[in-house]
């Protein structure tokens, strides 16, 4: 039987991306000191740009973080998988040979995909993978439940909004080593010596929403969000009520929701975002699904 620790080999000399990050590297040191070409002539030369320009440079991921990544990612045979910056596809193809997982790898070096491709032939699951020479900021990845990442920071930072709007709610985003900037990862794991980030994508709920509860209140809620943290202010039977608190994971919206009796007990609400419509996910309290009524006044867009 075919083993990916037969085909990869990870006894590299050269520094990992995450020691790297730790280095206190000054360039200054290495300069040459008061050169002079003034004997030289440079008119008869030029220079020609690369045609490739790689935002990220290349270092495989070991085995062991690999299948610690599609732990993270909770990835099974339902999932289709989109690794951005694939390299030479070892993420795609151990989702296939391990998970049995449709997957997908882009990269814009054009011999990283020819060694993906290759790969995914001898592994014997050419089949059920592709590998597409793109640039990252502009490739097709809507259709992914899970994205796996191994860039650089500031490449993450500028995916980000793609992949809070073009990814579906519930999406997984798994990334080794680089976090989202301001964007909190909803779970953390250090693998030992690196950290691993997921992120799920959040559905979009800021805004002005009013819902009948089957006791026969009728609850509006105008929420302001931030990526997965909701905010906002609450009304019952158009009285002023307090939200004490909401969570929002994925398509799921929780709001738990304090009259303003004092004797009263708070009542919880769970959600799911259905388009422009919030429906029953949880409990039979709402009789009616909660209706987006517009935009609310402070309603604050993720960067």
């Amino acid at each position: 039987m075919y083993s990916l620790d037969d085909e990869l080999d990870f006894n590299f000399d050269d520094y990992s991306l995450d020691e790297l990050k730790e280095l206190d590297y000054d360039s200054e040191e290495y300069f040459l000191s008061d050169p002079d070409f003034s004997d030289l002539n440079f008119d008869d030369y030029s220079v020609e740009e690369a045609d490739i320009i790689l935002d990220v440079p290349y270092v495989p991921t070991d085995l062991d973080i690999v299948r610690a990544m599609l732990d993270l990612g909770e990835v099974t045979s339902d999932d289709v998988l989109y690794d951005l910056g694939c390299g030479d596809g070892r993420i795609v193809v151990a989702a296939a040979l391990e998970r049995n997982t449709r997957g997908f790898g882009i990269d814009m070096d054009p011999m990283r995909i020819a060694e993906a491709m290759e790969y995914a032939g001898n592994s014997g699951v050419e089949f059920m993978v592709d590998f597409i020479e793109d640039d990252l900021l502009e490739a097709e990845f809507s259709d992914a439940t899970v994205v796996t990442l191994y860039l650089l920071d500031l490449v993450n930072v500028e995916l980000r909004p793609r992949l809070l709007d073009e990814l579906r709610p519930g999406t997984r985003i798994i990334s080794h080593a680089f976090d989202m900037g301001d964007w909190t990862p909803d779970e953390r794991k250090r693998h030992g010596s690196t950290h691993l980030y997921k992120w799920i994508v959040p559905a979009k709920v800021a805004g002005l929403w009013e819902w009948q509860a089957r006791s026969g209140e009728t609850y509006r809620a105008e929420l302001q969000q931030k990526y997965q943290e909701v905010t906002g202010k609450v009304w019952i039977d158009g009285e002023p009520a307090q939200l004490t608190r909401a969570f929002l994971k994925g398509d799921l919206l929780g709001l738990i929701i304090q009259s303003s009796d004092p004797d009263s007990r708070p009542v919880s609400f769970v959600m799911r975002h259905d388009g422009q419509q919030l429906v029953a996910a949880d409990g039979d309290r709402q009789a009616t699904a909660a209706i987006k009524l517009g935009v609310s006044a402070g309603q604050e867009k993720a960067p």
